[in-house]
């Protein structure tokens, strides 16, 4: 006789974070004015784990087209970018600023964000003038905003986001976080740029 409590224990699936994980990324080209980028990213992602990181999205090519028309705004700065993703928006920077960190909270996105960036750094792609660097950060997490200000002690002059509010409940995080990086400069010394196509239908 079959007890109810081995039917049920029969009856739950468990599922690795890895099903739900496509890294079949591909090598695409980007050009934003006089400047063409390839890296390599996905044309669909899951939402699944917050994987929306491995493409690049509409709200990013919309600063990146921007940026290439308005370089002077980054030349000397040191910039922060909060949800880089694939690294679309900090690869083109790079090629105006003076410093670029790229964040990102997820582990597996922080992954083709490297490899991007190493794409990036290699003799047939190099023109940039600033370092790129790449951090984690989780939006309002304490430890790694100040894991963050402790590497970069005097702050960033330009904090950028692209397409990064689509998530309602962690708009408070990102500008809590956005208030603490802003705050190390001083009033008026630190900018912040955010990208944002909405889709909501009328």
């Amino acid at each position: 006789m079959e007890r109810k409590g081995e039917k049920e224990e029969e009856d739950i699936v468990c599922l690795d974070g890895s099903f739900f994980i496509n890294d079949n990324y591909q090598l695409a080209e980007f050009t934003f004015g006089s400047q063409v980028i390839k890296l390599l990213c996905l044309q669909s992602a899951s939402t699944d784990f917050d994987l929306t990181g491995q493409l690049v999205w509409p709200g990013a090519m919309l600063l990146n087209d921007y940026i290439a028309n308005n370089v002077k705004l980054l030349q000397g700065c040191s910039v922060i970018e909060l949800g880089s993703g694939v690294g679309i928006t900090g690869i083109l920077s790079s090629r105006f600023c003076h410093k670029f960190v790229l964040t990102d909270h997820n582990d597996e996105v922080i992954k083709i964000l490297k490899r991007n960036v190493e794409l990036h750094a290699s003799k047939e792609n190099h023109n940039s003038r600033a370092e790129l660097m790449v951090e984690k950060l989780e939006w309002g997490n304490s430890e790694q905003i100040c894991h963050i200000l402790e590497n970069h002690a005097s702050g960033f002059d330009l904090i950028l986001g692209a397409d990064i509010c689509f998530q309602q409940s962690s708009i408070p995080l990102l500008f809590r976080t956005v208030k603490k990086l802003l705050e190390v400069r001083g009033q008026g010394q630190c900018k912040f740029i955010l990208a944002y196509i909405s889709r909501a239908k009328c």
